[in-house]
């Protein structure tokens, strides 16, 4: 095996501490060694071998580091980004990977220039709810698809305790760049680039500044529509997969346990990782020749965020094709941007 991909973090917040060390520490393909605290250090409670440095400028001039993590808020993801790219790393970046279009597409010039990679971090695609709505459309239990919705739906009337995160002087905030790109990404995956969509927001809760509720109809060949939809007012959440097709239809509530499990500090490599409890299926309808009705309940896939990283690590040491491709980057931000 090739050398561990020497890694940074730039923040140890909710997502440092859930999203990426667990994962970083415990795959031999990588060595987190640095993070950026500039006034409390508390990773070393937990990794106590970590390099702690007080600013961004400082752990990018640490020439060992190869990858940069820029899991900072929304609207410092370009500048940081493409500071590190111009420090000849390659970044992972959380969603929504820059502003706009023209931002996108600046850092993979600048990622061109400085032979490097950019990362866009798509971890819903290997969400356990997801991967098994992925397996019965690819399985072709449905027949041809006809209309998919996709949704993320939350219960919070009240508004968030950061507050530059629901004001509208912050740029780059609200439902649309929060919990949409995990939709788009969704979507992009399984089906590519639409042929048209329209896009709906608005506000809904009291005193709020930034959109929280969001929806998209995206069209594609041979008749298919697709729904994405995400609102933080949802105190009975509908299921979040549901496909229909010539033959079936399929349904299934968000269900992934990861994120849970994980804040809790279950360690990726628990044989329980992933794994979701009984009782939460899909379940799938079909109709025969004969137009009987069947109905399969269907397990899920078990749910890894660990693919994500092997991916970058495959991209970085052996030049294999990201997922999360180039494109799929710049068409997601023309959706969230339009």
């Amino acid at each position: 095996m090739s050398a561990p991909i020497v890694t940074g973090l730039l923040a140890y917040g909710m997502s440092g501490r859930v999203f990426h060390a667990p994962f970083l520490s415990t795959n031999p393909q990588f060595k987190l060694k640095a993070v950026v605290e500039r006034t409390q250090k508390k990773m070393a409670a937990h990794y106590p071998d970590i390099v702690s440095y007080g600013s961004v400028e400082d752990i990018l001039a640490d020439a060992e580091i190869e990858l940069i993590i820029v899991n900072t808020p929304n609207f410092t993801h370009f500048d940081f980004a493409k500071q590190a790219l111009k420090a000849g790393k390659h970044v992972l970046i959380e969603k929504p990977a820059a502003g706009n279009v023209a931002e996108i597409k600046e850092l993979f010039d600048v990622a061109h220039t400085n032979n490097r990679h950019v990362f866009g971090y798509q971890n819903r695609r290997w969400d356990s709810d997801f991967l098994s709505l992925k397996e019965v459309i690819e399985s072709g239990r449905l027949g041809r698809l006809t209309e998919v919705s996709l949704r993320y739906d939350r219960y919070k009337p009240t508004l968030n305790v950061k507050p530059f995160k629901e004001t509208k002087e912050t740029p780059i905030n609200g439902i649309v760049y929060e919990l949409g790109p995990h939709l788009i990404d969704q979507a992009i995956h399984l089906f590519g680039k639409p042929l048209t969509f329209d896009k709906f927001i608005t506000i809904q809760r009291e005193l709020s500044e930034v959109p929280d509720y969001v929806n998209y109809r995206l069209t594609y060949p041979a008749g298919l529509v697709v729904y994405l939809t995400s609102g933080l007012l949802i105190a009975d959440q509908l299921p979040a997969f549901v496909a229909h097709g010539t033959i079936g239809s399929y349904s299934k509530y968000r269900c992934d346990v990861q994120e849970a499990q994980l804040d809790k500090g279950m360690l990726p490599t628990d044989d329980a990782y992933g794994v979701e409890p009984v009782g939460m299926e899909g379940k799938l309808v079909t109709v025969g020749a004969d137009g009987e009705k069947a109905i399969e309940f269907v397990p899920a896939i078990k749910g890894d965020y660990t693919n994500l990283f092997y991916a970058i690590y495959h991209t970085i040491r052996e030049n294999a094709l990201y997922p999360i491709t180039e494109e799929h980057m710049a068409w997601q931000m023309e959706l969230l941007e339009a």
